[in-house]
């Protein structure tokens, strides 16, 4: 129950000073008051929750009390049961009317938003992009003095561009004479001979010869090289095919690195590879040829010897 209806309750039974109690007191008030009534202790004075005497009932609240419940059973006598039925009946009837009279309208309405819908959807798009578009009107109204301002200054840059076109031609000539002195720097780098703890000191007697260009200084003189063209130069001139000693292969890779030169130091041991896999295993393991290209009379000498500068075997 509700703290209104058990205050009401209470008031009905004579109790007074409810207004000030909680919900739990007046509960322990109202179950009170009925254990009393029911020991047949209503005519039994009754106190009220602050110990006050409570107020008898008057004998016209007792009769109004004694008239609504006899009206209360006489309706509830009067209304038969049997009446429920047709009355859901009579509803379910004047529900089943109204929608089928309501059938086509709705029929109506429906045909009449599907043929609003697009023009609805045209109208929001056309808001959606309205706002879009007047915010951007003011960012396309600032760049444009912006765009007016940067003008003069491309203008200014200009005659700068045009100026500086000349110092580049001049600067093109000096780059183009610049490269071939760059090409025989990276040659001669390439071609320079490789140090390590194993190398001999004929390394640092010998002259480098770094391209076809190179030429010795004297008959007899010691050379020293690591460019294929100047190493495939001088086999040719003498006949030799690029070979490897056999028994010293490593896997699938030539063992020590020789040339067979027709008349000179023939061994049944010496075998012939390709030019790449003898240039391969050349580079890989970064040896040095020392070689001549005449000896000191004048006569073609067939001197050569391939040093690698880790170990002593070439």
């Amino acid at each position: 129950m509700k703290v209104d209806d058990i205050r009401s309750q209470l008031r009905r039974r004579g109790v007074s000073g409810t207004s000030a109690l909680r919900k739990p007191e007046l509960v322990k008030t109202l179950a009170r008051t009925m254990r009393s009534e029911g020991r047949g202790g209503a005519a039994r004075r009754s106190t009220g929750p602050a110990g006050r005497p409570a107020a008898k009932k008057t004998t016209a609240a007792k009769k109004t009390a004694a008239a609504k419940k006899t009206t209360a059973a006489r309706r509830k006598a009067t209304s038969p049961a049997k009446s429920a039925p047709a009355a859901r009946a009579t509803g379910a009837r004047a529900k089943a009317t109204g929608t089928r009279r309501a059938a086509p309208a709705r029929a109506k309405a429906t045909a009449a938003r599907a043929k609003a819908a697009p023009a609805r959807k045209a109208s929001s798009a056309r808001a959606t992009a309205s706002p879009s578009r007047a915010k951007a009107a003011p960012s396309r109204a600032k760049a444009a003095p912006s765009r007016a301002k940067a003008a003069p200054s491309r203008a200014k840059a200009a005659p700068s561009r045009a100026k500086a076109a000349p110092s580049r031609a001049k600067a093109a000539p000096s780059r183009a004479k610049a490269a071939p002195a760059r090409k025989a720097a990276s040659a001669r780098a390439q071609a320079a001979p490789t140090l390590g703890p194993a190398s001999s000191r004929s390394i640092g007697s010998s002259q480098l010869i770094t391209s076809l260009a190179d030429r010795p200084e004297r008959p007899g003189r010691s050379l020293v090289t690591r460019n294929h063209e100047v190493i495939q130069r001088w086999a040719r001139a003498r006949g030799a095919k690029p070979a490897t000693i056999a028994g010293t292969e490593r896997g699938d890779r030539p063992g020590v690195l020789t040339f067979n030169i027709p008349g000179y130091r023939e061994s049944s041991r010496i075998r012939e590879v390709t030019w790449d896999d003898w240039f391969r295993t050349f580079d890989s393991r970064r040896l040095n040829l020392i070689y001549q290209e005449q000896m000191r009379d004048g006569r073609q000498s067939n001197f050569f010897r391939t040093e690698n500068p880790n170990r002593e075997d070439g």
